[in-house]
């Protein structure tokens, strides 16, 4: 017989009437948080994700640069508001941060009696700082102290992204008792080094005689691996390195959590960094439209997915087997990447480089958006 983790998660337990639980539910049932990776204004006046909370078991929200121009681009709903922080002379900077405040201060509310009823464990959103402070440790630490206390919502997580400017800034957030989500991660090195920066914060506010229980999880980007290598590896390995590297790293946060180390903490009331899926919507048109969510089933963990990935996962019954706390057999793939050529710890440090620069280049294009939007709003005016 096939051990617990190998054997496929399905509906055992029929829904209302016989009809069998969505892969939502099943995925929640597991003991994994599913998240939104997107927020948009229309989302929240709609009654959208009400709904997804109600029927999707979305239990938390992620956010970053490229969400919010995209979001403040496409709609109308963000006009009087930049029309009104621009008509006061405020930068535009300053203007977004404002509204994406707004929307994230209510999504919080919205997510609220989940993070009440689990004591802090789910019912998260997160919005990041600018992501032009990447090298900046000071800046990035100061930031995160406004926004946080700008936000007075304590269930409202502060994205840094964990570059090695990033890590001393996660670990002063942490012992400032600031809600952090690690953003950035590619590797299970780099998820070691940002568990590292938690445990050193929460280690100082015991140290202090602070309460240790400051919420924090870790994401790893998994889909952007598989586009990165997608020309440069045969048939045979495609959209699998992804899943090895979360599988490694998903090994290393279960050995984490059992260390000696660790559970001395928790002993004084802290609670552990969770590690969360990010970057799961599939890239290669040929795959499933779940492959990343199915093979991320793990206990404990976040998984944020785009909407469109949501919405696929909705029409699902079942979600396959349970992700294996060992790795499984990911060593060995990973062996056959570097087989193939691939460099894995060169690639890890090129793609959380690329992914900074992504968001350095979408948050220019976002201030370009409001900018422009407030020059055309005043002229129609």
């Amino acid at each position: 017989m096939l051990p617990l983790y190998a054997q496929p998660y399905r509906n055992a337990l029929p829904g209302k009437r016989g009809v069998p639980m969505r892969a939502t539910q099943l995925l929640h049932n597991l003991g994994q948080s599913l998240w939104l990776d997107n927020i948009t204004r229309d989302l929240l006046d709609s009654g959208t994700l009400q709904r997804y909370i109600d029927e999707y078991s979305v239990t938390g929200l992620t956010s970053n640069p490229t969400i919010f121009e995209h979001a403040i681009k496409n709609s109308e709903a963000y006009d009087p508001g930049i029309r009104d922080g621009m008509k006061k002379g405020k930068p535009a900077e300053e203007v977004f941060f404002e509204l994406a405040l707004q929307d994230l201060k209510r999504a919080a509310s919205m997510f609220r009696p989940i993070f009440d009823r689990t004591d802090g464990v789910d019912g998260w959103a997160s919005l990041e700082v600018s992501p032009l402070l990447v090298h900046d440790t000071q800046a990035t630490l100061t930031a995160a102290k406004d926004l946080h206390g700008r936000s007075e919502s304590p269930n409202l997580l502060i994205k840094i992204p964990g570059t090695a400017e990033g890590l001393p800034a996660i670990e002063e957030a942490i012992f400032n008792g600031i809600p952090i989500n690690v953003t950035l991660l590619f590797s299970r090195e780099h998820y070691l080094a940002a568990a590292e920066a938690f445990l050193r914060g929460i280690e100082r506010r015991i140290e202090a005689g602070l309460n240790a229980d400051v919420g924090s999880v870790a994401s790893l980007f998994v889909s952007r691996w598989d586009a990165a290598v997608a020309d440069k590896v045969p048939d045979h390995l495609k959209n699998k390195l992804g899943i090895a590297i979360a599988e490694q790293t998903y090994r290393a946060a279960r050995e984490l959590l059992t260390s000696p180390r660790w559970q001395r903490i928790y002993n004084v009331g802290a609670r552990p960094q969770r590690l969360l899926w990010a970057s799961t919507g599939t890239k290669d048109p040929q795959a499933s439209d779940v492959l990343y969510v199915k093979a991320l089933a793990a206990p404990f963990t976040v998984n944020t997915m785009p909407e469109k990935t949501l919405l696929a996962l909705a029409e699902h019954t079942e979600i396959g087997s349970i992700m294996s706390a060992d790795g499984g057999n990911c060593e060995q793939v990973l062996q056959e990447f570097r087989t193939a050529g691939i460099d894995i710890n060169a690639l890890a440090a090129q793609l959380q480089t690329e992914g900074a620069k992504s968001f350095a280049k979408s948050w220019d294009q976002l201030i370009a958006i409001i900018e422009t939007k407030s020059g055309a709003l005043q002229e129609s005016k």
